[in-house]
Parts: structure tokens; C-alpha cells; sequence
């Protein structure tokens, strides 16, 4: 296998940006593979759904996003705690932050880790660095269920805890009226899946289960196109299921015979490599993915925490 660049660092081509309007007041941001961004309008405020990397690369999708709306951010949800998602926080000047209560908790345990981290190995992500003032704390968590009152005619936000998935702490929301899901990196729509901090046999199983039970008819994930229509909606639950079924029998049949961390990796790239392995970082992902499974089956409960030193070694033994 050659070698390939460390994680997206060689990856420097700026991606096209599409935002869609998914109903009245309902926004996406897609940019190829790269992380997806939304909002919803209330009767006289916004709720905007993930930050981005860095507040200057916040800023820009607000500015496409004021091109439809002059409402003020009162809400800014965060699915889960990478770094990609959440540190352009302070660009919305958001009234109330909102995350589930284990993701503050993951931020206090492992949130400047991971910057680092996914800084480092997706730097084309970081515009701006230095913009970043700090880490985000959510203001307001909660465990289960948390509804949203869009005021007027407008319906309600329904932020959701599935289970434990990509995170800990991962939350979708959900817009009955419209039927409309933003699962955040639950479901990727042809993107591969970055599980270095999963729980894959829930996500697998139960976790996906109860994302697939609200019948969303229209779906925004975590990377990847928009998925409109049930066909769609089930094709890219199915797909991310698929790819979490795959390698913990990948994994789970090496460490069976006494097999290396090597020997695993190589045979989830196999496995893998002709459904998903053109798209959006496949190569990036897998080797952490590998390890994370490893260490799941191994009986590692909770994923070591990231660190640049450690991506850098698990790389070089994996992926070079």
C-alpha cells in the first residue's frame, strides 16, 4: 500500500459551497465532503447548527447565510465536541449554547487535545487559527430531549439524544413539521465515517435504530449531499450502518486468530476500500478508525483521548 500524506494534511483544495433552502426558513451548507453547517428560522430569531472550524470560517457561511435572513443567532447547537465543529462558536454572538450534558463533559476531559488534534491533521479546516479565542462551552445541556419553540406558525426544533454514536455525546435535531433531520456525523451521505472516538457497536445498533425511527423524509448529515426522500433518507442511514458493521467484523475477525493492529487495518481497507474508498477522507479516517474498534473489542470502554503525538504514531504504524 503507499504511503499516503499524514490525514488531510496534503488536502489544500478549497471545496464549492452549496447552500440549499430545505423548506420555508430551513438551511443547509454542503461543501463536498466537507463539514455540513445549518440553521432554522424562528418567528424572530435563528437557530444555527454546528460552528466550523474557526470564526473566520464561520463567519463566511453567515455571511450566505444573511443573504436570506437578518435574524439574530439566539441558538447555536452543537452536535458533539471535535474541534471542526464547534470552535467558530463565537462568531454567532449566541445567546444560549446548547449540547448534551456527557459533550460539556467531553470538553473539559479532552477539548484542547483535540483541537490540536484535528487541527493538525485538517489544516486546510483551521482559517484562521489564531481567531479562535478558546474552547466552547455550551451554556445549556440537557440529557434526553430538549424542544424548541420557533414561535408563531413555525413548529418546534426537537434536540435529540440517540446514544452513544460517533461521541459520547451526539444529538440530532429534529423538525416535525417538516419532517427534516440534521443528524450531524451520525449519518454521513456518501462521506466516509471518522469513528476514532465511537462506540460502534451502539451506533450500529440501537443508536441508528432510533435516528431511522423519527421517518425523517429529508436528511442533513455530516458530510456529505443532502439526502432528500425516505430512498435517500435509508440509503445513507443504511450506508453508515454498513460501514460500522463492516469493521467490527473486519477487526473482530483478526483479533479472533491472533492477529496484529496492522493485520486489522489492512483488512478493513479491504473490505472497505471499493465501496467507500473514493470518498471524502477514507484514507484519513480509517487507521483511527481501526484503532478505536480494536481497542472497543479489546475492552477499552471509553476511546483514548486523541493527541497530536498519538494520531502521528498511530499513522505512521497504520497508514505508512
Amino acid at each position: 500500500m503507499a504511503a499516503q500524506p499524514f490525514a488531510s494534511s496534503g488536502d489544500l483544495a478549497e471545496k464549492e459551497q452549496s447552500l440549499e433552502v430545505l423548506a420555508d426558513g430551513v438551511y443547509a451548507l454542503t461543501a463536498e465532503g466537507d463539514p455540513n453547517v445549518g440553521a432554522v428560522e424562528g418567528e424572530d430569531f435563528l437557530v444555527c447548527f454546528e460552528a466550523l472550524a474557526t470564526p473566520v470560517a464561520a463567519g463566511e457561511w453567515l455571511a450566505r447565510l444573511r443573504e436570506y435572513t437578518d435574524k439574530p443567532v439566539r441558538y447555536l447547537v452543537l452536535s458533539h465536541y471535535h474541534a471542526v465543529r464547534v470552535l467558530g462558536a463565537s462568531a454567532f454572538d449566541a445567546a444560549v449554547i446548547v449540547a448534551h450534558e456527557n459533550t460539556r463533559a467531553l470538553v473539559a476531559e479532552r477539548g484542547k487535545q483535540d483541537w490540536e488534534s484535528e487541527f493538525a491533521r485538517m489544516p486546510r479546516l483551521a482559517k484562521a487559527p489564531e481567531s479562535v479565542p478558546g474552547l466552547t462551552w455550551p451554556t445549556l445541556t440537557f440529557s434526553d430531549r430538549l424542544t424548541i419553540d420557533l414561535g408563531g406558525d413555525r413548529g418546534d426544533l426537537v434536540l435529540q439524544y440517540c446514544g452513544r454514536g460517533h461521541t459520547e455525546g451526539d444529538i440530532v435535531g429534529w423538525l416535525p413539521r417538516h419532517r427534516i433531520l440534521f443528524a450531524g456525523d451520525l449519518v454521513e451521505a456518501q462521506a466516509a465515517l471518522y469513528t476514532g472516538d465511537a462506540f460502534h457497536r451502539d451506533w450500529a445498533g440501537a443508536t441508528l435504530d432510533r435516528v431511522e425511527a423519527l421517518g425523517a423524509d429529508a436528511l442533513v448529515g455530516g458530510r456529505g449531499a443532502v439526502s432528500r426522500g425516505p430512498a435517500e433518507v435509508a440509503a445513507a442511514i443504511g450506508q453508515t450502518r454498513h460501514f460500522l458493521q463492516v469493521l467490527l467484523r473486519e477487526v473482530g475477525a483478526v483479533q479472533g486468530r491472533g492477529g496484529t493492529l496492522k493485520d486489522a487495518f489492512e483488512a478493513s481497507h479491504a473490505a472497505l476500500r471499493e465501496r467507500y474508498g473514493r470518498w471524502p477522507i477514507f484514507e484519513h479516517c480509517l487507521p483511527f478508525d481501526v484503532s478505536r474498534v480494536w481497542d472497543e473489542l479489546s475492552g477499552v470502554e471509553r476511546p483514548i483521548i486523541w493527541t497530536a503525538e498519538r494520531d502521528q504514531e498511530v499513522w505512521d504504524q497504520l497508514q505508512s
